[in-house]
């Protein structure tokens, strides 16, 4: 039996929880267990009733519910005080979207305070789920430290997961040959979120001591939803997918204003170092730092995707994969991206982004300063890749695609600047092979290809087609000819409102197949 270290406020001195966590015991009198679900409830009751300011919250007003009907202070029509609860927007204090007590159902649940104890947080969400859900705020600038993984019976719903493995196996058939997973990896430091549970960390900070077996903090499996915001997530560890966060095939999880770093995922062919989505996310405002997809063939240091994504007004520093996608790798999924910026991330395809066998969209963002192999800011493989208002600068490949590498894809390249990459192979600002690449109105501008050999200091094609409007292609170099635009065995169209010029040593002399409105 080992104890579940109190949790850190900053300014304060640490004590020793009492509360003690193994085998599915917790504090002596709350057990966690297949047929317990009732007793967890009970037993979490009596753990968490004493709490202070524990309560339905509505808005700034904690008395409304006391009151049992609007208050006349309140503007009327904002909702304040309603025998639902329900503010204008829908949502409680804690941002989580209201019950209404109008429709089907009792309506939502009040929101836990939970102090800063990291035996008092198990016991929040074990109370949560055994009751089909509910809102907790934890304890502002407190650092929850868990000191090992919580045990419990895993009432996994395989339905869904049977089937997606079902069909990436018809799909993948080396798929079905990989070795069964071993469920003893599946570890999270918190209960596994089953229901619809709202998170508000107010600022503070969950994390594995470092000294702990490996293990995430967050699984969500079929049918829960986890709601988390305003918390920084610290040092996760899995033998699996998600170092800090995982959501399956049938879950749901919204992130807002939540920072993940220093997390990793040992997954030898899966990875998202950080988060792990195979279900449906929206993050927001976030912030991915330092993770690492640390297996052989590890994907997405920051995120790997492989269900819906929404990513808006986030930022991926300094996160690695071994595989593909050091900040984002987005493998047989759908993701859209916005406003986000990614930063000196690494990896062997794609060191900011990779979407590979995938769907991608990534409007008004930045990529820069990252290194791969290939792809040393985006890579596309299979795939199709929207890029939209993209600034895609000072990234590094050593073999292909200073900026931006696409092979057998689509991608089209709008209103964007792809600029001072480079490579030590082909194709210093785009490498495209057997792709269908559109650039329109965008600049390809002062790339470079500086190998011995390397040519297309702007853009390599090698089969398929490349489409230039009313774009530049100017003041790329590469150490041989051409410097401009290199293509063999493609098919090259460029408008004649587009401009190929002062690239060196050639802007298009040297390309196997002609260019037209090429200046020489």
């Amino acid at each position: 039996m080992s104890t579940y270290q109190q949790g850190r406020r900053v300014g304060r001195p640490r004590r020793r929880s009492r509360w003690f966590l193994a085998g599915g015991l917790l504090a002596g009198s709350l057990v966690v267990g297949a047929a317990g679900a009732a007793g967890a409830a009970v037993g979490a009751t009596s753990l968490l009733d004493p709490f202070p300011t524990a309560g339905v919250q509505r808005g700034d007003d904690a008395d409304g519910d006391r009151r049992g009907g609007a208050d006349a202070r309140e503007p009327a029509g904002d909702g304040a005080g309603r025998p639902d609860g329900r503010d204008g927007d829908g949502r409680d204090a804690a941002g989580a979207p209201r019950g209404h007590g109008d429709g089907p159902g009792t309506g939502r649940h009040p929101v836990v305070e939970v102090p800063c104890d990291a035996g008092r947080l198990v016991a929040a969400l074990v109370k949560a789920n055994a009751e089909g859900g509910g809102s907790l705020r934890l304890a502002s600038k407190c650092t929850y430290t868990l000191t090992q993984a919580f045990v419990q019976p895993d009432d996994y719903d395989g339905g869904i997961r049977d089937a997606r493995e079902a069909a990436d196996a018809a799909e993948t058939p080396g798929d079905a040959e990989a070795p069964p997973r071993n469920p003893a990896d599946d570890k999270a430091g918190l209960p596994v979120i089953y229901q619809p549970i709202t998170i508000d960390g107010a600022g503070a900070t969950i994390e594995r001591d470092v000294h702990a077996e490996d293990f995430r903090f967050f699984t969500v499996r079929d049918g829960g939803e986890l709601f988390l915001r305003d918390v920084e997530l610290r040092n996760g560890r899995s033998k699996i997918e998600g170092g800090a966060v995982h959501i399956v095939h049938g879950a749901t999880a919204v992130v807002e204003r939540v920072t993940v770093v220093g997390s990793t995922s040992l997954s030898a062919e899966g990875g998202g170092g950080g988060i792990f989505n195979d279900g449906n996310l929206v993050a927001t405002d976030s912030r991915f730092i330092g993770n690492s997809a640390a297996g052989t063939a590890g994907k997405g240091g920051g995120l790997l995707n492989g269900g819906v994504l929404t990513l808006r007004g986030s930022q991926f520093h300094h996160n690695s994969a071994n595989g593909y996608g050091g900040g984002l790798g987005n493998y047989r999924g759908a993701a859209d991206v916005e406003n986000t910026t990614f930063v000196q991330n690494s990896a062997a395809q794609g060191g900011g982004i990779a979407s590979f066998s995938a769907r991608t969209k990534v409007l008004d963002s930045a990529v820069l300063g990252n290194t791969a192999q290939v792809g040393g800011g985006i890579a596309n493989s299979d795939a199709v890749i929207v890029l939209r208002g993209m600034t895609i600068r000072d990234n590094t490949s050593t073999l292909k695609g200073g900026g931006i590498s696409t092979v057998q894809g689509l991608l089209p390249l709008d209103d964007s600047v792809v600029a001072g990459n480079t490579t030590h192979g082909l194709g210093g600002g785009i490498y495209a092979e057997k792709s269908n690449l559109l650039v329109r109105g965008s600049d390809v501008a002062r790339n470079g290809a500086v190998g011995a050999k390397s040519t297309g200091g702007g853009i390599h094609a090698t089969a398929g087609q490349v489409s230039i409007y009313t774009s530049k292609v100017v003041g790329n170099n590469a150490s041989a000819r051409p410097g401009g635009i290199f293509a063999q065995q493609a098919r090259v169209r460029v408008d004649d409102e587009s401009v190929v010029a002062g690239n060196e040593p050639t802007n298009c002399v040297g390309s196997r197949v002609p260019v037209p409105h090429c200046f020489r």
